[in-house]
């Protein structure tokens, strides 16, 4: 079982210049100190206009610094948002990356959730979903070096193809979920990877989907992508403390900011049910306060050495081929750092 690192998008109250400008000299600290310390991967979002992910915007943009920043860390989109994009433009912008990363690049594709996002493309929120599963394949496509057909401004149909090439002939395509085991269906259907997380399920439901996406992955026609057996990556809120003690004093403040954060994002969403877009903040920081104690009983790692150890050997029973550990959820630099080194220290014991 592979360990990356994933950036989230912290809570960014009143965010400045100069804030904006220091988490991403956090970014690129981190990125470089997992590149030497020999983890798998590093993950950035995609985020637009929400107090939540205010620094992640443009994940090729980002990414490109990244690939420049680091010598042997895959770097990859957690996740680009398809139908915001066109995939031309996504082709296009990613190939740059994976020559400036000398073939290191990977995508997970995500429908998108939040209404407000989709002021980029009104028109595609209505169909996300379908419209995401459609451009995978013509995504790959493209990224193959095959030409394809679009219309033109003067109405045209042009047959054109995405320059430069990639220098990875196959593009590493997941696919992102927040719990549908449909979407899990689909991901195997497609043979792209899977990325989902840990937080707001349990163990059994986790095994149960798993259990489904192996199947769909396993009866599906090669499409250029994973092997029969699939890839599942999932992402779980990390750091190593020292002891338990420390690591739930230091985390438990900005865990609940976060989470708090999180919910007042989803009330924002113009497709939010009405119970949760009529939260108040007292409810909003009770939901908080119980996540976050439910959390720490199962699928996060934070706490110990030994207690995140056990959690690790259990996500590998269960299936999981890759742990991202989700760490700036509102840390500070020297303890994401500190958590880093502490975590690097487990690489073996889960290889």
């Amino acid at each position: 079982m592979e360990l990356s690192v994933m950036f989230f998008g912290a809570d960014a109250p009143g965010g400045s210049a100069a804030r904006h400008s220091e988490a991403y000299d956090d970014i690129l600290t981190v990125a470089r100190t997992a590149d030497r310390l020999g983890f798998h991967a590093i993950w950035t979002p995609e985020r637009h206009f929400q107090q939540v992910g205010q620094v992640f915007p443009s994940p090729p943009v980002l990414s490109a610094a990244l690939a420049v920043a680091t010598e042997r860390i895959n770097i990859r989109a957690g996740s680009v948002i398809l139908p915001l994009h066109h995939p031309l433009r996504i082709a296009e912008d990613w190939a740059v990356v994976d020559n400036l990363s000398h073939g290191r690049i990977g995508l997970s594709a995500a429908t998108g959730w939040h209404s407000a996002d989709f002021v980029l493309a009104p028109d595609h929120y209505e169909g996300r979903r379908e419209r995401t599963l459609r451009d995978i394949p013509l995504l790959r496509r493209l990224w193959a070096g095959e030409a394809a057909e679009f219309t033109d401004g003067t109405g045209a149909e042009v047959t054109v193809l995405p320059q430069p090439r990639p220098v990875q002939h196959t593009l590493p395509l997941w696919l992102t979920t927040s719990g549908n085991p449909a979407t899990w269906e689909a991901a195997g259907g497609l043979r792209t990877g899977v990325l989902g997380a840990t937080v707001g399920q349990s163990r059994e439901e986790l095994a149960e989907k798993i259990g489904r996406y192996r199947a769909a992955c396993a009866a599906a026609p090669e499409q250029g992508g994973t092997d029969a057996h699939g890839r599942v990556t999932l992402m779980a809120h990390t750091f190593v403390g020292a002891d338990d003690e420390e690591a739930r004093r230091l985390t438990a403040a900005p865990l609940k900011r976060y989470l708090q954060s999180y919910v007042r994002q989803t009330t924002a969403n113009r497709t939010a049910d009405r119970a949760t877009a009529e939260l108040t903040e007292e409810q909003t920081a009770l939901l908080a306060e119980f996540a976050f104690h439910r959390y720490l009983t199962w699928g996060s790692l934070l706490g110990s050495a030994e207690s995140c150890r056990k959690m690790l050997a259990d996500l590998r029973e269960l299936g999981c081929d890759e742990v991202a550990c989700f760490v700036d959820f509102g840390l500070g630099r020297d303890e994401m750092l500190a958590g880093l080194h502490r975590l690097a220290e487990l690489r073996e014991d889960v290889a």
